[in-house]
C-alpha cells in the first residue's frame, strides 16, 4: 500500500496536537520509497531514518555473522539518541530552512 494516499494510515498524534513535525514523521513513506529504490525522495520525506538504516543495518550483520558478541548500549548511547532525536525534530521544523526538511 502506498502510504502517501490520504486515508490510509492514521495521522501523526504529535503532529495533529501541535502542528509540528516530530522525529519519525515521514518514516513510513520515506520507508515506502527506499523499498521503491527513489533514495532521493526517501531523504525528503525523513533524512535521520535515511541516515540511520545503514548504520542499523551494519551493526544487524555484524551480529548475525556471529563474529561480534552481542554488547550493552553504552552510558553515553541514550542521552545521545535522546539529544539527536530532540535536536532533529527542532531542525526539521525551524521556518529558516522553509521547510524544507518536514514531512
Amino acid at each position: 500500500m502506498d502510504p502517501t494516499r490520504a486515508g490510509r494510515f492514521p495521522a501523526c498524534p504529535f503532529r495533529s496536537a501541535t502542528g509540528f513535525d516530530c522525529p519519525g514523521c515521514g518514516s513510513l513513506r520515506a520507508l515506502h520509497e527506499l523499498t521503491h529504490g527513489h533514495l532521493t525522495a526517501a531523504a525528503d520525506y525523513n533524512l535521520l531514518l535515511v541516515l540511520f538504516l545503514p548504520c542499523a543495518a551494519a551493526v544487524w550483520l555484524r551480529a548475525i555473522s556471529g563474529r561480534a558478541r552481542p554488547r550493552v548500549l553504552p552510558r553515553w548511547g541514550a542521552p545521545v539518541a535522546a539529544i539527536v532525536l530532540i535536536g532533529w525534530a527542532v531542525i526539521r521544523n525551524l521556518p529558516v530552512l522553509g521547510g524544507a526538511l518536514a514531512a
